[in-house]
């Protein structure tokens, strides 16, 4: 539990971390952090790989400035899986970074574990997230009715904005 007397200021964290002494980040901060600064995204997108000519792409992702790549490091080091990359940004001074999972079997033996039950802000998100991530492991995915629920799933997390129209999407599964 976070109190006052376990609080460590970035830059005093940054130096230990520096000079090679482990700090110890409670899983309520990291929860804390997502809430701020994470994402549990899905899309489906246009593939030529694809029977139906449609992909549907999940991930997490936090991302922080450079000043906080020791948080994404521990937070990497504590989910035990994912990878820090330079976020994609479209301006050329965005040097912020991000910590990314996508691979399935870490989403769903790692990520959501660790999450589950303890969101508040995302909880919607992560819910949906949650069910799509096993809609496409169970190869829901590729049938109408999974495609129409990943879907509504997806057009109710975040802003509900998309690129491409369901009926456009569906109308590949018929």
């Amino acid at each position: 539990m976070y109190t006052s007397e376990n609080y460590i200021p970035l830059d005093l964290f940054q130096a230990r971390q520096s000079a090679g002494k482990t700090m110890n980040i409670t899983d309520d901060y990291f929860v804390g952090f997502v809430e701020g600064e994470g994402c549990f995204y899905v899309s489906v997108v246009p593939s030529k790989e694809t029977r139906t000519g449609w992909q549907v792409i999940h991930f997490f992702k936090v991302s922080q400035n450079p000043r906080g790549l020791c948080v994404l490091k521990a937070l990497q080091e504590r989910l035990n899986c994912g990878y820090i990359k330079s976020n994609a940004s479209t301006h050329s001074s965005d040097k912020s970074l991000a910590l990314v999972v996508r691979n399935i079997t870490d989403l769903q033996t790692l990520v959501i574990p660790f999450f589950s039950s303890k969101l508040i802000i995302k909880k919607h998100d992560f819910d949906c997230f949650e069910k799509i991530v096993q809609l496409v492991s169970a190869k829901k995915h590729q049938t109408y009715e999974g495609m129409k629920i990943i879907l509504e799933l997806s057009r109710s997390m975040n802003t509900g904005k998309k690129k491409f129209k369901d009926e456009d999407i569906l109308n590949r599964y018929v």
